[in-house]
């Protein structure tokens, strides 16, 4: 069965869809997890850049093999150098800076939740950029319904303190989240003139070493003793971003937008569980309320969703 019919059967639809997210869902416990077999605590702000540094250089080196098997050229075209590293810089090394550090302050499952309403920024930025693109009244009812599940956390007493609060984490995760939303808008520009493969597996590569030189200036390059185990959890986080990828693109590109960009609701709902399994987290009402309202949320503005669809950053 080639490519195409494998990603236009129902069958090879859901299961690519759901590898995909679950793939996504599963870096928020496997980051922690690879933070404590390391021993990069919470406030070893540069050697969680150096582990993110690790990640995208590998994602971005499995992208590149990627397109060479598909005998896909590697060579620099012309005029992408400034779109390659404005995207590196929003996408990787932005977003992962906050990403990164918010996450060792916070729980596994806010992390997931709060990461889900990435689908949220992007319609409000987009409704400014794009006149083509403006919120209308689902995409209005589904941004109301997902940042109410936001404040949901925010009003949620995590440490005893009433009204809405959001911890030091928790915002770094909201302006990691608004980080990527932008990046994501200017991909989706940059696929009108340049593969995604092309764009994703150099600025993955280009956002991996500038994280890496950044922190290696104070940590050293390799300061972490890596056993087989955090190896291990280090090539999966790095599977993460080039294999779920590579499924999630080959699904939109065969089939309507509209059909299958709702299966996007599932990334915070992995996210959660699966911080839940590993980390053995436990799922508050407050934390089970706001799933529920970002998934709706997310369901609702993609529901027969026309304009192209922006691909999705996982943790």
């Amino acid at each position: 069965m080639n490519a195409a019919k494998f990603f236009t059967n129902p069958l090879g639809i859901i299961g690519a869809s759901i590898s995909a997210t679950l793939l996504w869902g599963s870096s928020y416990p496997f980051i922690k997890l690879s933070y404590e077999r390391l021993g990069i605590g919470s406030g070893d702000t540069l050697e969680q850049l150096l582990f993110a540094g690790y990640r995208f250089t590998l994602a971005g080196v499995l992208i590149l093999l990627y397109m060479l098997i598909r005998r896909e050229s590697l060579r620099y075209q012309r005029g992408s150098g400034g779109m390659v590293s404005t995207i590196a810089l929003l996408q990787t090394v932005l977003q992962y800076t906050f990403f990164y550090a918010g996450l060792s302050m916070s729980a596994g499952v806010v992390g997931a939740v709060i990461a889900g309403t990435i689908s949220f920024f992007q319609i409000v930025i987009a409704h400014f950029l794009y006149k083509n693109d403006r919120i209308n009244g689902a995409k209005g009812v589904g941004l109301i319904v997902g940042f109410i599940g936001l404040l949901v956390l925010g009003l949620s007493k995590h440490d005893g303190n009433s009204g809405l609060h959001f911890s030091v984490g928790e915002l770094l995760l909201m302006a990691a989240t608004l980080f990527n939303a932008c990046g994501n808008l200017l991909s989706r520009k940059a696929s009108s003139s340049y593969s995604i493969s092309y764009i994703n597996g150099y600025q993955m590569l280009l956002g991996g070493i500038i994280l890496c030189v950044i922190a290696a200036w104070s940590t050293g390059l390799t300061p972490f003793h890596f056993d087989g185990i955090a190896l291990l959890m280090l090539l999966h986080l790095a599977l993460v971003s080039a294999l779920a990828f590579t499924l999630w693109n080959n699904v939109m590109k065969y089939n309507q937008v509209g059909s299958v960009s709702m299966y996007l609701f599932l990334i915070p709902v992995f996210g959660v569980l699966q911080s839940a399994l590993f980390l053995n987290e436990p799922l508050s009402g407050a934390v089970i309320g706001a799933l529920a309202l970002v998934s709706s949320g997310i369901i609702i503005v993609n529901r027969k969703k026309k304009q192209k669809a922006l691909t999705p950053s996982e943790g």
